[in-house]
C-alpha cells in the first residue's frame, strides 16, 4: 500500500531525475532505491548532506566526479591475475586522476566549514601506481620508455625496418627495366618487387603472388627475407616484453585494489550527495525543517513536476489541533493537485531531499497514504467506486496516529447520499485514528460535518467566476463552491433554468448544507417570454421587496427568505410572515408548515436570493392553482376553484 502511495504521487519520477543527475552507475542504483526514512535522526543527516552539497555547489562549482565504468570488474579481473590491456589500465589511471582533483575540490571545501570535506582524508591519491601507468602507457598503448629492454628492443626493430626499405629502394633503382612498378609492394606481410613475368629469373628470391593477368610475379628478395627473419624474431620479444609489463602493472593495480574500492565508495556516497544538491538547484529548493509535533506547514510549495513559472504556490497548515483539512471547490480547480503537492513534498523531505518551497516545517510520517484518481479496472473487474473503497479500506488498516493520509473525491462514483454517507463515516474514523488527513470532496454535507466538527476545518480552491478560471489558490478555513452555476450563468444558460436550478439545489432538499451566495442571480436576462409577454398577467402581480423595518424578532422573517430550521437543522422558504402567535410559514421540500419563530435562524434574505418583483407564487403555489388564478382575474369562472394544502402546526 505504501508503494503503491508513492507512484501514485509520482515519486518515482523525482528519482528518476535523480538517478539522470547521478555520473556513476553505483550511485543511480543507489538513489533508485531511495526510500522515506522513518528514522528523525536519519532524515535530518540526508537533509544535512544535500544541503552541505548544495553549498559546495553555490560555492566551488561543478565537482570532479568520476563514472567509474568497469572499475569494479577491472578490479576483480587483476585481482585474479589476469592482465589488464592497456585500453583497461587507461581507465585505472582516469579514475585515479578524477580521485585526485576531487580530493583538491575537498581541501577547497574545508575552508567553508563543510563536513562534506571530510570525505577528501578517505580518498588514495595511489601516486605511485597511477605514475607507473602513466610511465608505460600512452594513447592506450605499451609506450617505449615503459622499460629499457622494450626500447632496446623497438629500436633494433626499427633498424632492421630501415634496412629492408633501402635494400629494396637499390633493388628498384639498378634493375628498372626488370619492374612493372617503381615502388614496393606488400603481399602476405612480406615487403615484395613487381617483377615482369620474362625477368623474373634476374632477381633472387622467393615468389609469393602472381597478378591475374600472370604478367607481373611478386618477389620477395633473399637478401630482404634475411632481414624479415631478423624483424620476426624481435616482435616476439617485443610481445613477450609488452606482456611482462601488463602483467607487472596489472599486479600493481591488484596489490592497491582495497584503497581504489575506498576511494570509489567515496565517490560514489559524493556522487549521490551532489545528485540531490543538482535537483535542489534545479527545483529552486531549500531544507525543511523537521519535527516530531504532527505538524505540517507549508509556505509558497510548489509541485516539483510541473514548470515553476505556471505553478501557483501552496498555502497550507495542519496540525496545532487540526487534523484534517476537508478541500472543496470547482472541477480542474487544483484540489488534486493541492493532495499530490503535501504528499510528493513530504515523501521527498523524509528521503533527505530539498523541497521546492519558501519555507516547510514538516512532521515524521510512518507512512503516506493516498487514494487519488479513477482506478478502474477493466482486468480486476473494478470500477471507479469500488476500487476508491478498495484502497480506502487498505488505508484505513495501515494507517494510525502518526500517518499521512490524502484522500480525493472522497465518496465519489456511486449513489451521491450514500457516497455523502460514506465519506463522513470515513473521515469520523479517520479523526478516530488521529492521524493527519487531507481530503478533497464536492459534498455539501461534509463541508458541514468538517465546519462543525472538532480538529477539522474546510478549505477551498478559489474560482475566478467572471473568467471561468480557476486560480489554483489554496484558502483555509472557508468551504468552496462546485460554480456549476456561475459556469453556467456565464455561459448564457436561459435565467429561468438557473432559478429553478438554485431552488432545487439548495431548498428542494432536507439536506444540512450551507446556502452559498446568491451573486449569480443579480443582474440576469430576463428569457422567460411567457410570463412577461401579458401586462395584464396575474403573474406581473409582484411582490416589491422592502427594506426591512423590524420591531418584534417575528417580525424579522419575510416572504422568500431562507431559514433553518431547528433542531432538525432543515432549510425552508418563508412563505408567511409570523401571525399573532408568533408563527411563520415555512415551505420545507414543498411542504408548508407554521413554526415557532424562536426555532428558525435567518441564512439568506429574500432581498439576495431573488431579484425584485419575483413572483413567489412559482415556489409556493401549485401550477393548477396558478392556472386557476390566472383564468379568476380574467372573468368569473363557475365552479373554478383554488384549493390549499391544510397547514400544520408543529
Amino acid at each position: 500500500m505504501i508503494e503503491k502511495s508513492m507512484i501514485t504521487l509520482e515519486f518515482d519520477k523525482i528519482k528518476k531525475i535523480l538517478c539522470n543527475n547521478a555520473v556513476s552507475e553505483e550511485a543511480g542504483l543507489k538513489l533508485a532505491h531511495l526510500t522515506p526514512s522513518l528514522s528523525e535522526g536519519e532524515v535530518k543527516a540526508r537533509i544535512n548532506e544535500t544541503s552541505q552539497a548544495r553549498k559546495l555547489l553555490d560555492s566551488l562549482g561543478t565537482p570532479p566526479l568520476a563514472s567509474m565504468k568497469d572499475i569494479g570488474m577491472l578490479l576483480d579481473l587483476a585481482q585474479k591475475g589476469a592482465m589488464l590491456v592497456p585500453e583497461q589500465l587507461g581507465q585505472i589511471d582516469m579514475f585515479i586522476n578524477a580521485c585526485k582533483r576531487m580530493k583538491s575540490y575537498l581541501k577547497r571545501a574545508e575552508s567553508l566549514s563543510i563536513n562534506l570535506a571530510a570525505y577528501g582524508a578517505s580518498i588514495d591519491e595511489l601516486s605511485i601506481l597511477a605514475d607507473e601507468i602513466k610511465q608505460a602507457i600512452r594513447n592506450n598503448q605499451v609506450d617505449d620508455n615503459a622499460s629499457a629492454e622494450l626500447r632496446d628492443i623497438r629500436r633494433q626493430m626499427e633498424r632492421i625496418n630501415s634496412e629492408i626499405k633501402s635494400k629494396l629502394d637499390s633493388i628498384l633503382r639498378s634493375k628498372k627495366e626488370c619492374f612493372t612498378e617503381g615502388y614496393v609492394s606488400i603481399r602476405n606481410g612480406h615487403y615484395v618487387l613487381p617483377v615482369k613475368r620474362e625477368y623474373k629469373h634476374m632477381v633472387s628470391g622467393s615468389v609469393l603472388d602472381i597478378s591475374s593477368s600472370g604478367s607481373t610475379y611478386f618477389i620477395e628478395p633473399a637478401a630482404v627475407a634475411r632481414l624479415k627473419d631478423e624483424l620476426a624474431i624481435l616482435e616476439i620479444a617485443e610481445s613477450n616484453e609488452v606482456r611482462r609489463i601488463l602483467y607487472e602493472l596489472s599486479a600493481l593495480v591488484a596489490d592497491n585494489a582495497q584503497p581504489i574500492r575506498t576511494n570509489m565508495e567515496a565517490m560514489v556516497a559524493l556522487d549521490f550527495a551532489f545528485a540531490k544538491a543538482k535537483l535542489s538547484v534545479d527545483m529552486k529548493a531549500v531544507p525543511a525543517n523537521i519535527n516530531t509535533d504532527r505538524r505540517i506547514v507549508i509556505k509558497n510549495g510548489r509541485h516539483p513536476l510541473l514548470k515553476q513559472e505556471e505553478c501557483v504556490p501552496l498555502n497550507i497548515q495542519i496540525g496545532d489541533g487540526i487534523r484534517g483539512v476537508i478541500i472543496t471547490g470547482p472541477n480542474t480547480g487544483g484540489k488534486t493537485v493541492a493532495l499530490k503537492t503535501v504528499g510528493l513534498l513530504q515523501l521527498m523531505a523524509q528521503s533527505g531531499l530539498h523541497i521546492p518551497c519558501e519555507s516547510a516545517d514538516l512532521c515524521m510520517n510512518n507512512a503516506v497514504l493516498c487514494d487519488i484518481g479513477d482506478g478502474q479496472s477493466i482486468t480486476e473487474n473494478l470500477s471507479t467506486f469500488s476500487s476508491h473503497i478498495t484502497n480506502i479500506i487498505n488505508i484505513l488498516n495501515h494507517s494510525n496516529n502518526e500517518s499521512l493520509v490524502l484522500l480525493d473525491e472522497l465518496g465519489s462514483g456511486t449513489d451521491p447520499a450514500e457516497g455523502m454517507g460514506i465519506a463522513i463515516a470515513i473521515l469520523e474514523e479517520l479523526r478516530k485514528k488521529e492521524c493527519l488527513f487531507i481530503v478533497t470532496t464536492h459534498y455539501p454535507e461534509v463541508k458541514e460535518y468538517a465546519a462543525k466538527t472538532e480538529g477539522l476545518i474546510n478549505a477551498r480552491m478559489a474560482f475566478d467566476r467572471e473568467s471561468l478560471k480557476p486560480l489554483y489558490r489554496l484558502e483555509i478555513g472557508e468551504a468552496g463552491q462546485s460554480c456549476a452555476l456561475y459556469i453556467a450563468k456565464r455561459l448564457g444558460m436561459p435565467a429561468h433554468i438557473l432559478k429553478k436550478a438554485y431552488e432545487e439545489a439548495y431548498f428542494s432538499s432536507h439536506k444540512e448544507a450551507s446556502v452559498p451566495d446568491n451573486d449569480f442571480l443579480k443582474d440576469l436576462p430576463v428569457n422567460d417570454k411567457s410570463r412577461n409577454s401579458n401586462p395584464s398577467s396575474p403573474a406581473r402581480i409582484q411582490r416589491q421587496i422592502q427594506p426591512r423595518q423590524i420591531n418584534t424578532r417575528s417580525e424579522r422573517f419575510n416572504i422568500g427568505d431562507c431559514v433553518m430550521v431547528y433542531p432538525e437543522k432543515k432549510l425552508g422558504i418563508v412563505f408567511s410572515k409570523a401571525n399573532e402567535k408568533g408563527e411563520v410559514g415555512v415551505q420545507i421540500q414543498k411542504k408548508k408548515t407554521y413554526i415557532n419563530h424562536k426555532r428558525l435562524k435567518l441564512k439568506v434574505p429574500a432581498d439576495q436570493l431573488y431579484p425584485e418583483n419575483y413572483d413567489f407564487s412559482i415556489i409556493f403555489d401549485s401550477v393548477a392553482n396558478r392556472k386557476a388564478r390566472k383564468k379568476m382575474n380574467q372573468g368569473h369562472q363557475p365552479g373554478l376553484q383554488i384549493v390549499y394544502e391544510d397547514d400544520i402546526k408543529e
